[in-house]
């Protein structure tokens, strides 16, 4: 027990010393990635080449972590993600009343959408930066990957004798 506590108040100091360097912040709870993927959508909606299935998939990953996030509170993961969706969805349209609607997060103590600017939910802006870059960067190499395999087949393929 003593083991756990030390390492969460590891954790803890961590947290306040990557805030503490970058002196930024961002919204917990799902938001940065709802609204990141809500973002992307409307993003792809605006390219004609197949690479819109590529945004859409990205944007969809997007989405593990408020899944994952109110699954593991033991929430209704589908009904909270489609709330906080509806939200960033507005804060992003042209109706600039709705642009408080963008700090919307997951409150997993009572199961609602809630803006959790206002309530303290926050992370420091880098982990989300990083996360997302390291997350992009491993798309990318596992494309690659796959793109060289397919190549390698094709080659393999236009070689073979009869």
């Amino acid at each position: 027990m003593c083991d756990e506590m030390a390492r969460s108040f590891h954790d803890a100091t961590a947290v306040v010393k990557r805030v503490l360097e970058s002196n930024m912040i961002v919204t917990g709870g799902g938001a940065v990635e709802v609204a990141l993927s809500v973002h992307l959508e409307k993003y792809a909606a605006s390219i004609e080449t197949r690479e819109q299935l590529g945004v859409l998939e990205f944007a969809n990953a997007l989405l593990v972590i408020p899944k994952t996030l109110a699954s593991n509170a033991a929430k209704d993961a589908a009904e909270l993600l489609a709330q906080l969706r509806a939200a960033h969805s507005a804060a992003q349209g042209d109706d600039p009343t709705l642009a408080g609607q963008k700090t919307m997060g997951l409150d997993l103590v009572e199961g609602c959408v809630r803006d959790n600017m206002a309530a303290g939910v926050v992370e420091p802006a880098i982990s989300k930066v990083k996360s997302v870059q390291f997350a992009t960067e491993a798309a990318i190499t596992i494309l690659r990957i796959d793109d060289l395999i397919k190549l390698q087949q094709e080659a393999n393929d236009g070689n073979v004798e009869e």
